[in-house]
């Protein structure tokens, strides 16, 4: 071997060796910037009952004082995470009492609607009795009603219907299909033989679609919506073998934005609308609980989103994906799929494009992925 030969391969060695110990060095300044964040005490919120109870409806955000001002960059980005999602709302109008009602769009794409109209009002005691029949056929069952001519339609609920609401046209909504199935052709004709029969009783008139033309719409519906129902997750297990404590899983996700919810999962909801854009939950079986995060170990996480409930779902992925390669760096973690094996980066991005292609097949059959005919359609 030539004087040459020799002298590059030390050079190669010189530098592989000082990138290792430039990247163990910035790893242990990483991690000791991190930890700086549980080495005080803090209050349990979720355990000490002196806590100030937080309202439902409020957002958690990071709080960090002083002696955290030292948190890493990983910690700063998990702090500012935040979706993008614009799903359109439910418009109100107020009424002369002050109480607003909600302004509804009524699509039958994905219900069987009887159309009632009659001359006169319908009578309260008759609207009620209607009211109380709805979950009696398989499927939600909505009615809305229209007050006069030019007035928006609004959704009629049993407990805040009173004397005062008085409609001349309703619209009753059998939905077709929901996450356990489709309606049975008995329900559909049940429905319409009810809606018909009560016309008769407030002597108005009823236009039912037919039922044989419904059930297939229910049967082509139904097969839709299982080739698009997909839940994507990104699961991260400790890498050496141990454990992830539950202070520090609740710490790092009430950081990022999440909130611990009663059924055992961490929700991140759009600051807007208030929608689930995606979720944290526990690898292994035990559920997050207020009682049990202080004492709780688990080996590995799991991030879901809910495919076609969420609006923007390629944003949203790169947003839940990017979460957790935070979490997973802060937890000396790594990302896995469901079998255990590594994440690499082109199957986060066969994910993705799978993502993006239900969507788009969503989009192409007029139900938006999170617009309120999804959302009900996935319920």
């Amino acid at each position: 071997m030539s004087d040459l030969q020799i002298s590059l391969v030390i050079i190669g060695v010189v530098v592989i060796v000082g990138v290792v110990i430039f990247n163990r060095i910035q790893l242990m300044r990483h991690h000791h910037r991190v930890q700086n964040i549980f080495r005080h005490e803090h209050d349990d919120v979720l355990l000490n009952d002196e806590c100030k109870p937080i309202p439902a409806d409020e957002r958690i955000e990071p709080q960090f004082n002083d002696e955290t001002s030292s948190v890493s960059d990983d910690m700063v980005d998990l702090a500012h995470v935040q979706t993008d999602q614009h799903i359109v709302k439910d418009q109100s109008v107020t009424k002369g009492s002050g109480v607003q009602k909600k302004v509804v769009s009524i699509d039958d794409t994905i219900n069987y609607i009887a159309d009632i109209r009659s001359d006169s009002p319908v009578p309260h005691e008759k609207l009620m009795d209607l009211l109380q029949q709805k979950f009696d056929y398989g499927k939600p069952v909505r009615w809305y009603g229209l007050q006069s001519e030019g007035q928006p339609w609004e959704e009629i609920l049993l407990d805040t219907l009173s004397p005062g609401n008085v409609y001349i046209q309703l619209k009753g909504c059998l939905q077709l299909v929901d996450r356990s199935g489709l309606v049975t052709e008995i329900n559909l004709s049940r429905f319409r033989d009810m809606a018909e029969d009560f016309s008769g009783q407030i002597h108005a008139e009823v236009e039912c679609p037919d039922i044989a033309e419904a059930y297939a719409r229910a049967v082509d519906l139904d097969k839709f919506c299982a080739d698009v129902d997909v839940i994507m997750g990104v699961n991260i297990i400790s890498k050496d073998g141990g454990a992830f404590v539950g202070t520090k899983i609740r710490a790092l996700a009430e950081a990022s934005g999440f909130r611990l919810e009663s059924e055992g999962v961490f929700r991140y909801r759009d600051s807007e609308t208030n929608e689930v854009m995606f979720s944290l939950g526990n690898f292994e079986s035990a559920l997050f609980l207020p009682a049990n995060m202080r004492t709780l170990t688990t080996r590995g996480v799991t991030f879901l989103l809910d495919v076609p409930r969420v609006a923007n779902g390629e944003k949203v992925f790169d947003q839940m994906v990017h979460v957790a390669r935070l979490f997973s760096s802060t937890l000396n973690g790594i990302l896995v799929d469901d079998n255990r094996v590594p994440l690499s980066e082109s199957g986060v991005k066969r994910s993705r494009q799978q993502l993006v292609d239900i969507q788009a097949t969503m989009a192409a059959h007029n139900i938006t992925a999170g617009s309120e005919a999804a959302l009900k359609l996935f319920d």
